[in-house]
């Protein structure tokens, strides 16, 4: 058995401006100015799209739907300052999730269902196409999937002979700082795909993905295993929260 290695990674004020009162709400019939700034929401969205909003409203429509009848500027407030940004908010596990006030079950799967959707989405566009021909699609999907998460996870994407990606899997989570990577099964899987290239993909939860030594070290025992079965190594990502680091571009392969 090939020994394990692991890579390792060498709340500002939001709002202003808001048109509905933070008030207390008791059951019932929805206040009519909560009510109209709901339907003011969906009208800006609708004629203008996400980027007509920031990302406490494009927020409260998602939790306008898991709850009804309360004004939820709030809660999208708390939500915000606990993780910092919106994609942030819907990446961040169930467990730290309700811990917020204000956050249960109903608001768990809505935002849940968000980030599945987005996820598939970004898949769609490339899965079974060439990588080569649609990279910016593929860095696309490794940042809405990796960027924001709390802990590192290692993903493999499988190309056959023509750069279509064919198949792509987590191989391994780790801990904030590594995660472990046995390039023996990375090989193995492979094969059993009957793979011709790979590119690895990772991230660094810290936001920074300038490669450790280590990084570049395990690299290269991948790509001398891969190599010795005539598999190729195309690349190697490394998912930050603001931008990301190609090892072929910057002269690690």
């Amino acid at each position: 058995m090939c020994p394990s290695r692991a890579f390792h990674e060498a709340p500002l004020p939001l709002f202003s401006g808001d048109e509905a009162a933070e008030v207390a709400l008791t059951p019932g019939r929805l206040p009519s100015y909560i009510k109209d700034h709901r339907q003011r929401l969906r009208a800006r969205f609708m004629d203008g799209g996400a980027q007509a909003l920031p990302d406490y409203e494009l927020l409260e429509l998602i939790l306008f739907r898991a709850i009804p009848r309360q004004d939820v500027k709030p809660l999208a407030r708390r939500l915000l300052d606990r993780f910092g940004d919106f994609n942030r908010v819907l990446s961040a596990p169930q467990h730290r999730l309700v811990e917020v006030d204000g956050v249960g079950d109903a608001v768990v799967q809505e935002l849940k269902i968000i980030e599945a959707a987005a996820h598939r989405l970004a898949r769609a566009k490339v899965m079974n196409r060439a990588v080569l021909s649609s990279w910016d699609a593929l860095l696309d999907y490794c940042r809405t999937s990796m960027a924001h998460r709390e802990t590192e996870q290692f993903r493999i994407l499988f190309l056959d002979r023509k750069n279509v990606l064919i198949a792509d899997e987590e191989q391994a989570r780790g801990t904030v700082d590594h995660v472990p990577v046995y390039p023996r099964e990375v090989v193995k899987r492979a094969l059993e795909l009957n793979a011709s290239a790979l590119i690895l993909v990772h991230n660094h939860p810290s936001g920074d993905p300038t490669p450790s030594e280590q990084d570049i070290t395990v690299t290269s025992q991948v790509q001398d295993a891969a190599g010795v079965m005539g598999i190729a190594l195309h690349d190697h990502l490394i998912i930050g929260k603001s931008r990301d680091v190609s090892f072929r571009e910057q002269g690690y392969l």
